[in-house]
């Protein structure tokens, strides 16, 4: 697995291929920058951002933001071997500083008290979880987002959640058994 941009563009980056999870393939996370830069109906970019990376994994879409400029990553995932091989790569780019990484439940991360805002959501939850609907309500009751934000969900392209209430969804966009939805708070 590589970083495909920015500054780290084409180094390898360390995965973990298990049943639990399930890295978002390198065409998926490209076409989701290039959403990100080229679309008129998203008012935030990458540069400068705080990113949200929520289901993180081994974290290569938080990599991937900071090596396209983002200020910083907030990592939370509750997978211990997936977050050692996250930690790695985060000390193979020199990211520590610019990433904030923590081994939990992200209901129990979201009911502490931030105090940042944060201008991406990045959500990768497995497949069969709709557990990530009530964090993302919990994220919109906390306001934990900038006036200029993107939430971006990694689901099954079967899958039927529903978003009312929570997103306004502003486009969504299929690869294979992949969907990926953009929305706003």
């Amino acid at each position: 697995m590589r970083i495909i941009g920015g500054v780290f563009k084409g180094r390898t980056i360390n995965f973990l291929k298990n049943s639990k999870t399930r890295p978002l393939k390198s065409n998926v996370r490209e076409s989701i920058f290039n959403i990100l830069k080229h679309s008129s109906s998203i008012k935030t970019n990458i540069e400068s951002s705080n990113i949200l990376d929520l289901y993180s994994g081994i974290g290569s879409f938080g990599i991937e933001c900071l090596s396209r400029g983002a200020n910083k990553v907030t990592f939370i995932e509750q997978d211990l071997i997936a977050m050692n091989i996250l930690k790695e790569n985060l000390i193979k780019f020199a990211l520590i500083k610019k990433s904030k990484v923590y081994l939990n439940k992200i209901e129990d991360i979201l009911a502490k008290d931030f105090n940042e805002k944060f201008n991406i959501f990045f959500l990768d939850p497995p497949f069969s979880d709709s557990n990530f609907l009530k964090n993302l309500e919990t994220i919109k009751n906390l306001k934990i987002f900038d006036k200029k934000h993107i939430v971006i969900i990694h689901r099954e392209k079967k899958s039927k959640d529903n978003f009312k209430h929570l997103l306004k969804i502003i486009g969504v966009k299929l690869y294979g058994r992949s969907k990926i939805i953009f929305g706003i708070f």
